[in-house]
C-alpha cells in the first residue's frame, strides 16, 4: 500500500514540472551556410524566436517577385542523421580506395561474404558527387562512346589523304604440247604491283562525310555532358532521399519514446486509481501504431542508402549514410535571369542545334551520289621471269602509268533526291524539337524557382511551428496532471509535435532539392553560403 501512495505521490509531482517530447534536434546546433552563424536549437524553456519572426505568427515575408533574386533562407534546425552501428562519425570523410568500383567489370560475386554489406561509412555531398563522376557506368558508357565517334572522324579525315596498295603473286605455269619433242615446258615468274589512288572530292560526298563524323563527335561531346549533369542531380535527390529517411527515423523513434512514456504514466495513473482502462487502451494503440511508423521509416532508410550506393557504384560490401543537414545555399538570379542563363548554357539546345547540322550534311551527302566524281591513280607494275625448262634467260619488265577515272550515275530511278527529302524532313524535326526543348527548359525553370520560394518560405513557417507545438504539449501535459485537462489533448498535440518537427525537416530537404533542380535547370551552380 505504501508503494501505491509513494506512486501516487510521484505522479501528482508531475504536474510542477514540464514533461515535452524529445525536440527533433537533440544532438546540437546544424551546420550551417558558411556565411551564416550557427544557431543553437532552443530547449523547454528556452525556445527563442528566430530573427526576423513574430512570437505568435508565421513570419510575413513571402516569396519574392520573380523578377528579384532570391534573398538566403533563414538557418534551418539541424537534421543530423544518427549513425547506423559500424558507420564511420558524419565528420569523418570516406576513404575513396575503399570506394572505387570494382576494375574488372566482368567480375560476379559467388560467396553470400561478397556481398554482404559489412561496412556503412558517411560521406558528404561533394564527396558523393564526385565518386559518381568516376564510378558511374553511365559516365563511362558516354565517354567510350564518344571515344568511338572520334575514331569514326579519324576515318573520314583518312579520306583526305591517297590510298596506296601493293600487290605481288608468284606463279609456276607447266604447258604440254602434243607432238612436240620437247615434252612440257615450265616457267617461273614473280610480279608485283604498287598502286595509288586519290579522289579529288568533286561530288561533294567526302566533305559531307567528314561534316557528318565532326557533328556526331560533338553530339558525344554534349551527351557525356548531359550525362554528368543528370548524374550530379540524381546523385544529390538520393543524398537527400537517405537523409529524409534518417530525418523520419529520429523523429518517430521521438514519438515512439513518448508514446511509451505516455502510456508508463497512464498505467502508473490507472493503478491508483487516477486513470481509466480505456485511457490505457488508447495508450498502448499509440504506441503499437508509432512503432509500426518506425519499423517502415527503418526499411526507408536501408532501401535508400542501397540507392545511394547503386548510383554511386561502390563495392557490394560497403552502405552509405549522410552527413548532417544544412541549407546547399542561394540562387542568386531573378526568374528572367535564370531562364536567359538556361537558354545559354543548357546542352539539350546545343544538341538539337548540332543534330540540325548534322541531317543537313547527310542531306548533302545523299545527293552526292548523283554528282560526277573524279580521281586520280597512279600504278607501277614490274615482272620476272626466275626460271624456265626450255633454257630462257631470267628477265626482268616494268612499267609504270597514271590516269584519271571520272564516275557519273546518269539515272538512278529518284533514289538520290528522296533521300536527300529524307534528311530535309529529320532538318525540320530538328527544328520543331528546338523550339520543344526551349519551352520546356523554360518550364523546368519557372517550376524549380517557384518551388524554391515556397520552401524558403516553408523553413520559417516549419521553424515557428515547431516551436509553438513545443509549448502546446507542455501545456497539454501540465492540463492532464493537474487534472484539467485530458489524454486526447496529450495524444493531439505529441501528434502535432511530430508533424510540425517533420514538416520543418521536410521544407528544408524540399529546399535544397528544388536549389538542385534549379541548378540543373540552368546549368549553373547556386552561391554557397
Amino acid at each position: 500500500m505504501g508503494n501505491i501512495y509513494h506512486r501516487a505521490l510521484t505522479i501528482l509531482a508531475m504536474g510542477l514540472t514540464t514533461v515535452s517530447l524529445q525536440p527533433l534536434v537533440a544532438a546540437g546546433p546544424l551546420p550551417q551556410p558558411r556565411s551564416t552563424s550557427r544557431q543553437q536549437v532552443p530547449h523547454h524553456g528556452q525556445d527563442k524566436t528566430p530573427p526576423g519572426v513574430a512570437p505568435t505568427a508565421a513570419p510575413a515575408t513571402g516569396p519574392k517577385p520573380p523578377n528579384q533574386p532570391l534573398a538566403s533562407p533563414p538557418p534551418a534546425t539541424d537534421i543530423a542523421p544518427s549513425v547506423p552501428p559500424g558507420a564511420a562519425e558524419p565528420g569523418e570523410p570516406a576513404n575513396p580506395r575503399d570506394l572505387t568500383a570494382e576494375p574488372n567489370s566482368l567480375t560476379l560475386p559467388s560467396k553470400p561474404e561478397q556481398v554482404t554489406v559489412s561496412t556503412t561509412q558517411s560521406i558528404s555531398l561533394k564527396a558523393a558527387i564526385d565518386l559518381a563522376l568516376g564510378n558511374s557506368e553511365e559516365l563511362r558508357l558516354a565517354l567510350l562512346q564518344l571515344e568511338k565517334a572520334r575514331a569514326g572522324l579519324r576515318a573520314e579525315q583518312a579520306t583526305l589523304l591517297p590510298t596506296v596498295d601493293l600487290s605481288g603473286s608468284l606463279q609456276n605455269t607447266n604447258q604440254n604440247s602434243q607432238g612436240s619433242v620437247t615434252g612440257a615446258q615450265s616457267s617461273t615468274t614473280v610480279s608485283g604491283t604498287v598502286r595509288t589512288d586519290y579522289d579529288l572530292g568533286l561530288s561533294g560526298e567526302r566533305g559531307a562525310r567528314l561534316q557528318v563524323a565532326e557533328q556526331q563527335v560533338r553530339l558525344a561531346e554534349l551527351q557525356v555532358e548531359q550525362t554528368r549533369q543528370e548524374l550530379r542531380l540524381n546523385t544529390t535527390n538520393d543524398y537527400y532521399a537517405v537523409q529524409q529517411a534518417l530525418s523520419d527515423i529520429r523523429i518517430n523513434q521521438a514519438f515512439l519514446e513518448e508514446a511509451q512514456r505516455n502510456l508508463r504514466d497512464t498505467q502508473l495513473r490507472e493503478q491508483v486509481g487516477m486513470g481509466t482502462r480505456f485511457d490505457v487502451l488508447r495508450a498502448d494503440v499509440q504506441v503499437a501504431n508509432a512503432r509500426q511508423t518506425l519499423t517502415q521509416a527503418t526499411s526507408q532508410r536501408e532501401i535508400s542508402q542501397r540507392q545511394l550506393s547503386r548510383r554511386l557504384n561502390v563495392p557490394a560490401t560497403v552502405s552509405l549514410t549522410t552527413q548532417g543537414v544544412e541549407i546547399a545555399g542561394n540562387w542568386p538570379l531573378s526568374l528572367e535571369e535564370s531562364i536567359v542563363a538556361a537558354y545559354q548554357n543548357r546542352v539539350e539546345l546545343q544538341q538539337q542545334l548540332v543534330q540540325r547540322t548534322l541531317n543537313d550534311a547527310q542531306g548533302q551527302r545523299q545527293l552526292a551520289a548523283g554528282r560526277p566524281s573524279l580521281g586520280l591513280y597512279g600504278l607501277y607494275q614490274v615482272q620476272s621471269l626466275l626460271g624456265s625448262s626450255t633454257g630462257s634467260q631470267s628477265s626482268t619488265q616494268d612499267g609504270f602509268s597514271l590516269g584519271a577515272r571520272l564516275n557519273w550515275r546518269l539515272f538512278d530511278g529518284g533514289a538520290a533526291s528522296a533521300r536527300a527529302e529524307q534528311s530535309d524532313r529529320d532538318l525540320a524535326i530538328s527544328e520543331v524539337n528546338f523550339e520543344k526543348t526551349r519551352n520546356d527548359i523554360r518550364l523546368q525553370v519557372e517550376e524549380a524557382y517557384y518551388t524554391l520560394q515556397a520552401n524558403q518560405a516553408n523553413i520559417s513557417t516549419a521553424k515557428v511551428s515547431v516551436r509553438q507545438a513545443k509549448e502546446a504539449l507542455e501545456l497539454a501535459n501540465l492540463r492532464f496532471n493537474a487534472g484539467v485537462g485530458t489524454q486526447l489533448d496529450v495524444l493531439s498535440a505529441t501528434r502535432e509535435l511530430t508533424q510540425a518537427q517533420g514538416n520543418l525537416a521536410r521544407a528544408t530537404l524540399d529546399y535544397n532539392r528544388a536549389l538542385a533542380r534549379m541548378e540543373r535547370a540552368v546549368s549553373q551552380p547556386a552561391r554557397s553560403e
